[in-house]
């Protein structure tokens, strides 16, 4: 039977609706299984079953000291959505070697658990998102939970790990030499201090500061520099962009926060203040393109989602509000970067999660 749209006028397809009701109920699972990720991942079950290959529900609840019951149904969860593969016969349950590396490989660009807990601490947060899009405010970012802050560094340091040393810092002219010959560093927006410390382990010679306005994260990343034995190359301090002191860098990092902050433009003229006249600023933003259709794919899906309920709530609770969005894309940071005083801009590095731009006064 046809069925019109009361408001629209058009004929809706029965077929076009029950296809993507049960789109929807796929979309309702895999929210769900973000929790369910998380739930694994801090109780050990992956590591356990990567570490004891195909388990019995009752076995993967006894070795890692939980209740049986729900170990049953966070199997069969994983197995209905192909996390781990279930073997009738025998009634075990098996984690893949591909999903092995994804869920315990801290050391692999391939590692989730971070991506999960960053997703599932944002999604806590919902109400208050949506307060302040009803207010017109926003939302900073050390309002939000733990799972955000923290899963913020273990989704983007394994990537860091990956490809900072030996792809992102050799690919802008001359900073490796600077740094092996003993160069100054300012890190803006440091979090938990995960690429300033890499960049140190690198470079003994180097000296660096680590900057984030958000006080708990600079504590922990001075934690971080001692158990690394960095701590007497890195100075954190907890400030904004625009009011770090000093001059006469070599080099300014900007990780994965330009695009969260109030006024990158403010930020890119404090910056270039920051810098000596050969100076560099790397500036790793998320991976993007500069027309919004160019990111309608699997990231920048996430990363729309992330920019909806985090990041740009964050922009906008501070001055200016610029609110540039998770997918910016090279142009808009270009316009941001000239304006700030800078002449020359080149994206020199891609990954699927990140863009490297080298900006030059």
């Amino acid at each position: 039977m046809t069925q019109t749209h009361p408001t629209t006028g058009r004929e809706v397809d029965p077929d076009k609706l029950m296809s993507f009701v049960f789109r929807a109920v796929e979309e309702v699972g895999s929210a769900l299984n973000g929790a369910l990720v998380v739930m694994g991942d801090q109780l050990g079950y992956y590591r356990d079953l990567a570490e004891h290959g195909p388990s019995t529900p009752e076995e993967l609840a006894s070795r890692t000291g939980t209740e049986e019951h729900y170990a049953r149904e966070w199997l069969n969860c994983q197995a209905a959505g192909s996390y781990v593969e279930y073997d009738a016969g025998t009634g075990r349950y098996l984690l893949p070697p591909e999903q092995a590396v994804a869920f315990t490989d801290t050391n692999s660009p391939a590692y989730l658990p971070g991506l999960f807990q960053i997703a599932h601490g944002t999604i806590r947060d919902t109400p208050s998102i949506v307060a302040a899009a009803r207010q017109g405010s926003g939302v900073g970012w050390h309002e939000h939970n733990a799972d955000v802050h923290v899963g913020c560094e273990r989704f983007f340091a394994p990537s860091y790990q990956a490809h900072l040393i030996g792809e992102w810092l050799p690919a802008c002219e001359g900073v490796t030499e600077k740094l092996a010959d003993g160069a100054r560093v300012a890190d803006v927006g440091c979090g938990h201090g995960a690429s300033t410390i890499l960049m140190a382990q690198a470079f003994p010679e180097a000296h660096f500061v680590g900057s984030d306005y958000h006080h708990a994260s600079i504590a922990t990343a001075r934690e971080r520099a001692e158990e690394a034995g960095v701590s007497d190359q890195i100075d954190f301090i907890a400030e904004a962009a625009q009011v770090i002191d000093g001059e006469g860098f070599d080099l300014v990092t900007t990780f994965d926060c330009l695009h969260d902050m109030g006024d990158p433009v403010g930020a890119a003229r404090h910056i270039r203040g920051l810098l000596k006249d050969d100076g560099t600023w790397m500036i790793v933003e998320p991976a993007a393109g500069d027309e919004v259709q160019d990111n309608f794919n699997p990231v920048g899906r996430a990363y729309y989602g992330f920019s909806t309920l985090l990041c740009t709530p964050t922009s906008l609770a501070q001055d200016v509000g610029l609110a540039l969005g998770t997918q910016a894309g090279p142009a808009r940071i270009k316009e941001v970067v000239m304006e700030g005083g800078f002449s020359r801009f080149d994206l020199v590095a891609q990954t699927p999660f990140n863009n490297v731009f080298e900006v030059r006064p």
